[in-house]
């Protein structure tokens, strides 16, 4: 990862991960599980973390969205997508509420954090198995 793709993730307000992201870090995981235990799994393990409240689910969209008080106000979206039986790739988006326009790499560290807990609770397959 280049110096300014460093800076930039620093300097942001929020994080999103992807299949073929710059930072390995920030790449889809997959899981060997189906939609619907992963969907439970992350409600009650993300759910868990100190600060964190699951706001809604949506199973049809496979959307759960959390709101972080503590250490910083943060709202997540976790994106749960079945790719094949028993394959679901999980996603998240954080953003951050920070009156100086940046949150220091708290998001990249939050979204960090989510993959390690889920990693332990669900068979773990890779990360950006489908890049473009």
């Amino acid at each position: 990862m280049s110096i300014m793709h460093k800076m930039k993730s620093f300097f942001s307000s929020g994080q999103e991960t992807s299949e073929s992201h710059y930072d390995e870090a920030l790449r889809s995981h997959y899981y060997k599980t189906t939609a619907k235990k992963a969907m439970e799994t992350v409600q009650q393990t993300l759910g868990g973390m100190p600060g964190a409240k699951v706001t809604s689910v949506s199973e049809e969209h496979g959307e759960i969205s959390l709101a972080f008080e503590k250490p910083k106000k943060a709202l997540m979206i976790v994106t749960v997508i079945s790719v094949r039986p028993y394959e679901t790739a999980i996603d998240f988006n954080v953003s951050t509420d920070s009156k100086l326009g940046t949150d220091f790499g708290f998001s990249k560290k939050l979204i960090s954090e989510a993959y390690d807990k889920l990693n332990k609770d669900l068979p773990f397959i890779g990360t950006g198995l489908y890049p473009k």
